[in-house]
């Protein structure tokens, strides 16, 4: 079990789920924030490919969460097409902080008041250690795309176009 007294609130929330999934990987403090896939790779010494990007969009009424591979972006339209939604829509600070109760820079794939449906990217297969953030533009942990499909209950897509 993760000692997580020393970790910020969030965080702290995000280790007790991790635990509770049964993920070893424990959270890393950074010193500097890894806000961003490029920022998160350069601390960790990482291909930016082997970070997870948490994004938050708004699909048909509800928050849809994008785990997604650093090295490119989200085709919302190609996304909507695969998943049959109407349209896929970036959230707002707001929104992203209400359906996941973390900030943008920090979002991690668990932790949230309330399960999110989850997508995510087929593209992090391609590491064997992958790096998400932990509640905090400045904690991350290590997972495999392997556990974090499983801990997120995420589909898997292509989400790149």
């Amino acid at each position: 079990m993760t000692d997580t007294t020393r970790l910020p609130a969030r965080t702290q929330l995000v280790a007790e789920a991790l635990d509770r999934a049964g993920v070893r990987g424990a959270v890393v403090a950074l010193p500097d924030s890894a806000a961003t896939a490029v920022l998160a790779a350069g601390a960790l010494g990482c291909e930016v490919g082997a970070i997870a990007n948490s994004l938050v969009f708004w699909a048909d009424d509800k928050p849809l969460l994008v785990m997604t591979s650093g090295r490119h972006r989200v085709d919302t339209a190609a996304l909507a097409r695969r998943l049959d939604r109407e349209a896929i829509v970036r959230a707002t600070p707001d929104q992203v902080r209400a359906a996941t109760g973390q900030a943008i820079g920090g979002v991690s794939p668990v932790g949230h008041p309330a399960p999110i449906e989850t997508v995510v990217d087929e593209a992090l297969a391609d590491y064997t250690r992958i790096w998400a953030a932990a509640g905090t533009p400045h904690t991350v942990f290590p997972t495999s795309f392997e556990e974090l499909v499983r801990i997120t209950g995420g589909s898997v897509h292509p989400v790149d176009g």
